[in-house]
């Protein structure tokens, strides 16, 4: 049976692994350009957050999220980045309990929300987050500007 905990510094390699796996579900392997060094830092600043459902000693599910803003609401929210469990361990309420206890953190810290983005592509997960009441926010445009893009950004180029 798995659990539900935050990550601790002794995760970083099971989760990063976790994170080359999503990325190669969702068609995007060529866009990791982070390391395992990279993640360890993001975790120590205190920016990234994450919650892994660990079996027998082994890391089958993540959620990475960190703090947002509603300036609507005036609180804090939670903005999950990524949620991932392994294929072979879907099915077994780890994303439901993944998502829960994030929620669970979101009430107890009196956020005003949880959101996140799916591709619209992902309908098994599409369809998993509506069964669980999540409601696609259809009205927003998800934009974008990486780093490739700054200097044109600001300069106009």
């Amino acid at each position: 049976m798995f659990e539900i905990r935050k990550a601790e510094r002794a995760d970083v390699d099971s989760v990063y692994r976790l994170i080359l796996l999503l990325a190669e579900y969702e068609r995007m392997s060529d866009l990791v350009t982070g390391t395992r060094d990279d993640l360890e830092r993001l975790f120590d600043s205190g920016v990234g957050k994450c919650l892994v459902a660990e079996d027998g000693g082994e890391v089958v599910g993540i959620a990475v999220y960190f703090y947002s803003l509603s300036t609507f609401k005036c609180r804090k929210g939670i903005y999950l980045e990524d949620l991932f469990v392994l294929p072979e361990r879907r099915g077994e309420g780890i994303g439901t309990a993944l998502l829960k206890a994030l929620c669970t953190i979101a009430r107890d810290e009196n956020c005003g929300r949880l959101e996140w983005s799916c591709l619209d592509w992902n309908e098994p997960s599409l369809k998993f987050y509506k069964s669980l009441g999540a409601e696609p926010q259809n009205e927003w445009v998800h934009l974008r500007v990486d780093e490739s893009g700054f200097d044109r950004f600001i300069n106009g180029k």
